[in-house]
């Protein structure tokens, strides 16, 4: 197995997810709920389920016991570039860092595949705030679109040079 697979961070253990337990996939569509709920139209950029499905994209969930506490994923931009994708805590587990161990699993398979730079692009407002903070706890810092992105009055881009 390797590293990236599955391993316990903390009180997280952390391993692939291919969307086919029912916990994954109802966490997925709250993440969704949540992006339309406070993005204006057109202002989402949120992975549905085949995009998570798709060969470059991979996604993580990190699980307590039995219960799913946290998803993220990493896209294969090509390129050396990857972004991080569909971040998302379940309310259950709020403030008790599954977010920033799911980031720094992210972030170790992004360095194992040999990618050079790390990219998201997110919203404005106080919903993406306890986001962005992390983020940027983390070393990620606003710059330029990137990929397919246009830049918005709403959208905003982190980078984190690996």
């Amino acid at each position: 197995m390797s590293p990236v697979e599955s391993r316990p961070v903390s009180a997280w253990e952390i391993r692939q997810e291919d969307l086919s337990r029912d916990a994954a996939r109802d966490l997925v569509r709250l993440h969704l709920e949540g992006m339309h709920a406070h993005s204006p139209p057109g202002g989402v950029f949120a992975l549905d389920f085949s995009g998570l499905k798709a060969p470059e994209v991979t996604m993580w969930a990190a699980w307590h016991a039995d219960k799913i506490a946290g998803i993220g994923a990493l896209k294969d931009l090509g390129g050396q570039f990857g972004e991080v994708k569909s971040m998302r805590t379940h309310p259950e587990f709020l403030r008790r860092g599954v977010a920033a161990a799911l980031l720094e699993h992210i972030i170790g398979a992004a360095l194992l595949k040999g990618m050079k730079r790390l990219s998201l692009e997110t919203g404005s407002g106080r919903y993406f705030e306890p986001a962005l903070s992390l983020y940027r706890r983390r070393g990620f810092v606003a710059g330029d679109e990137f990929a397919d992105y246009k830049r918005t009055a709403f959208n905003q881009f982190l980078h984190l040079n690996l």
